[in-house]
């Protein structure tokens, strides 16, 4: 919202003088985009607005909501009007407190309803008789409101939703499940108006059709946000970077930062690294005791609300933090950011700097602090691809048939479906555009009988056609546990910590736990506990004497460099070997860089640098594509797989950001094997690529979520969750089932489509195949790791060496790196095409 002009004079006569009126008792105007909305929807148009983080995009959504309801007869408005998504129920409480603000002076008999995961039962029951006429809600909890036999009496008179942070939604499940339950609402009226909140998103046309289709506006908010980036210069970055070195040598400038402001997140990309960077705070400044706190998915929920109580407020002075608040809650007392390490994404970053300066007009300013010298390098990228606002794409899933499996269960509770109708509902879903009639055949199958190898089983007949031919769930023992198992977010499995008075704390990963006897001592909400006993899916724990523990690592911890960042990165290392280290990063990184060069060479957009070492372990191939892990983990057992097939290798594999490097008892021809070309090439990928993995036992494992999801397994009811183990063997024994006697299942082909779209990114690594045929083939000869090698060889090493042993090998090869780099250069010989 802009300051209001002193000649502006609001006219309360008709809605919009009415918003414009309560805009002008803040000293507020609205931007032109907010009109712009509010216009669109009180025409009755739908579409996406696309803002930075505190630019005012809510207000736009919500005040075009409010101008709906009073363009209505106050006896229309008395009924649900108005139901807004979020992606988070952390967010809920937020949301519907920024949203019940003006109602007071412009609709005062409406009020702001949540329905989540933690609405009490006391509410969820005055809900049942009667929804309030605005309600903040999840896809979750509204897929449950769509399994409600009164869903259509409750929802069909709903006249606006709204999707907030679509960006988030839109490549998940999460995001096809808001599609579904949007193409039901629709069906119950047409006339919806629909409306998606974005604010950091690089394909903005596909968002919009994927959310409204292609007849939705899209519409752009106000003049791009300030954002300024710098770095945290280590005093000493090393020439040798391997992942978190620097780590704790940045503690002071961090503690400087914090100091200097009144309220400063600090961002960091892990769980178990917001437990470390916390303790390690709170250690070098005692007296920060109450004034700092630590906030992450897995800390109990009384936690995260207390934390977010006092931040907002500004009773504290920081909190370390993960993507737990990098959505929308409104901070607006925050002045700093720091974030700890690379956000690895262009998106990411911005969504984090938005933390600051949470207003319209003002600044966002995040700096970021390097825990690795090659992170240098990163930092000045990430700068110049934010000027450029070079932000990543999010693509839809593309009909995935578990979600529409439990969707049909979720619809047949509903009230039930005609078949033929429902068919055309759904394909009015994006991801569902081109689902075809063979597929949803087998969708319907699957529900009614459980498919071709299920049909013995009465458990999995969940729905069936009544005389009328609508489709209902007959069996209400069928009807609960799908109650307790919608939803596509499939947790892993995880147990309770609680002190042994019973307070709970939190959750983590039931492997961690499994790995500890009692006496043990974890680090865990921002305190060193001792293990005490597990019972009934609970660790019992005390507060430790002892400082010294393990922290506890949760799955999918390390983000995959995005593509526009490596891009980034290949630009500036362009420039360094062209002799041009600009600004304080490169600088800094200069040492390592003119090393590299010395002993090697940079790699560039157009070169692609390929090193040769023997050592006592093997013969060494380093390679570095810089097109991140999840490309690189592919294309490195590609080339293993390739070469294997010339002839025999056995070869150990490391993979980060920027390289891989492949390791093999023989001194193959790499030089030969590398400028044939066979090795990179696109033919028969995805073939190649399927043979070059264990690929069955990666489907398998993706297999587990699908199952859960299309509600072949049951999590079991809350407090009484299965195990993983459990989990896995019941997800394990359907796929066998289904691979030996239902070779057609499309579950099955959905697997392995996830585990190469998803989890090994088959389109990115096609894409890097062809690049790197295009680039200059660079190959030298080396007599020792060179700066881009070492963080190679001690990733691998990390996996066979313990902490203590993996500190003093790295120590003894530092030394020797380090004398070596001051006698003078170690390249043997080059070679290049």
């Amino acid at each position: 919202m802009s300051t209001l002009p002193h000649s502006a004079t609001p006219h309360p006569e008709d809605p919009a003088g009415l918003l414009v009126a309560w805009f002008a008792t803040r000293g507020w105007a609205p931007f032109p985009f907010q009109r712009e909305v509010w216009d669109a929807a009180r025409a009755g148009r739908s579409g996406l607005l696309h803002a930075g983080t505190g630019s005012g995009k809510t207000y736009a959504l919500w005040f075009a909501a409010l101008a709906r309801a009073l363009d209505k007869p106050p006896g229309k408005r008395k009924s649900l009007q108005v139901l807004w998504l979020t992606p988070m129920r952390a967010l809920a409480a937020d949301t519907a407190r920024a949203l019940q603000a003006p109602l007071p002076d412009l609709i005062p008999d409406w009020r702001v309803g949540q329905r989540t995961g933690d609405t009490s039962s006391s509410e969820r029951a005055r809900q049942a008789k009667t929804l309030p006429p605005a309600l903040v809600t999840t896809p979750e909890s509204l897929s449950l409101m769509l399994a409600r036999a009164d869903a259509e009496q409750q929802l069909r008179s709903l006249d606006m939703v709204i999707v907030d942070e679509w960006h988030e939604l839109i490549g998940s499940k999460r995001g096809v499940q808001v599609q579904l339950a949007l193409a039901r609402l629709r069906r119950w009226n047409p006339e919806l108006v629909v409306w998606g909140l974005s604010a950091t998103l690089g394909n903005l046309a596909l968002a919009r059709n994927a959310l409204i289709g292609p007849e939705g506006l899209l519409v752009q908010g106000e003049t791009r946000k300030a954002i300024e980036i710098d770095t945290l210069i280590p005093p000493q970055p090393s020439r040798f970077p391997w992942t978190g070195h620097l780590g704790m040598q940045m503690l002071p400038q961090v503690i400087a930062e914090i100091e200097r402001h009144a309220s400063t997140l600090v961002f960091t990309n892990t769980r178990a690294q917001a437990e470390q960077w916390y303790q390690s705070l709170l250690d070098a400044r005692p007296d920060w005791a109450g004034l700092i706190a630590l906030h992450h998915g897995s800390l109990d929920r009384a936690v995260r609300n207390w934390v977010e109580q006092n931040i907002g407020s500004g009773a504290l002075k920081a909190v370390v933090c993960t993507s737990s608040l990098d959505l929308g809650v409104d901070f607006a007392p925050v002045e700093r950011v720091l974030q700890i390490g690379s956000a690895k994404g262009v998106a990411r970053l911005l969504q984090r700097a938005g933390r600051s300066g949470h207003a319209p007009g003002q600044v966002s300013r995040v700096s970021l602090v390097p825990t690795n010298s090659l992170e240098l390098l990163e930092a000045a990228a990430a700068r110049d691809a934010v000027a450029r606002r070079e932000v990543e794409s999010r693509q839809p899933p593309a009909k995935p048939l578990d979600v529409l499996a439990q969707h049909l269960v979720t619809i047949a509770l509903g009230g039930g479906f005609l078949a033929d109708a429902l068919h055309e509902e759904v394909r009015g879903a994006w991801s569902y555009r081109d689902l075809t009639a063979q597929e949803w055949q087998w969708a319907l199958d699957f529900v009614a009988r459980g498919g071709a190898s299920l049909t013995a089983y009465p458990e999995y007949h969940r729905v069936q056609p009544d005389e009328q031919g609508v489709w209902r769930v007959p069996n209400a023992a069928i009807a609960r546990r799908h109650r307790l198992n919608i939803g596509t977010i499939v947790a892993d499995a995880s147990i309770q910590v609680k002190f042994l008075g019973g307070q709970r704390l939190g959750s983590v990963e039931e492997s961690f736990i499994s790995r500890l006897k009692p006496g043990d001592h974890f680090l865990f909400a921002g305190r060193v506990l001792e293990f005490v006993r597990i019972h009934e899916m609970s660790a019992y724990v005390r507060l430790a004497n002892r400082s010294t523990a393990a922290v506890p690592r949760w799955q999918g911890g390390r983000l995959p460099l995005s593509s526009q960042l490596a891009e980034a990165m290949l630009d500036r290392l362009q420039q360094a070997a062209q002799g041009r280290f600009d600004g304080a990063e490169m600088q800094a990184a200069r040492p390592l860089l003119e090393l590299q060069s010395k002993w090697s060479a940079l790699p560039t957009r157009d070169t692609l640098v390929a090193e040769l070492m023997a050592s006592r372990e093997g013969h060494h191939l380093f390679l570095y594509p810089f097109a991140g892990r999840s490309v690189h983990v592919g294309l490195a057992a590609l080339i293993a797989w390739r070469v294997a097939r010339l002839q025999p290798a056995t070869f150990s594999i490391a993979v980060n950001d920027y390289g891989l490097e492949l390791l093999c008892a023989e001194d193959l021809p790499w030089r030969h094997l590398l400028e044939e070309g066979a090795l990179l090439s696109e033919d028969d990928l995805l073939a190649h690529v399927l043979a070059s993995l264990n690929a069955t036992e990666l489907a398998q494992r993706r297999f587990r979520e699908i199952a859960r999801i299309a509600g072949l397994v049951f999590q079991g009811p809350p407090g009484q969750a299965k195990n993983a183990r459990q989990l896995q063997a019941s997800s394990s024994l359907f796929f066998q089932v289904f691979r030996q006697h239902d070779a057609g299942n499309l579950l099955l082909d959905q697997a392995q489509r996830e585990v190469l779209e998803q989890e090994l990114e088959i389109g990115r690594l096609r894409d890097t195949l062809r690049e790197l045929r295009r680039r200059r083939l660079d190959v030298h000869a080396i007599a020792r790791a060179t700066p881009f090698a070492f963080p190679l060889l001690i990733d691998r090493l990390r996996e066979k060496l313990s902490t203590e042993k993996l500190s003093g090998r790295v120590a003894r090869m530092l030394r020797e790196l380090e004398k070596a780099a001051e006698v003078g250069p170690m390249k043997r010989a080059a070679r290049t095409r």
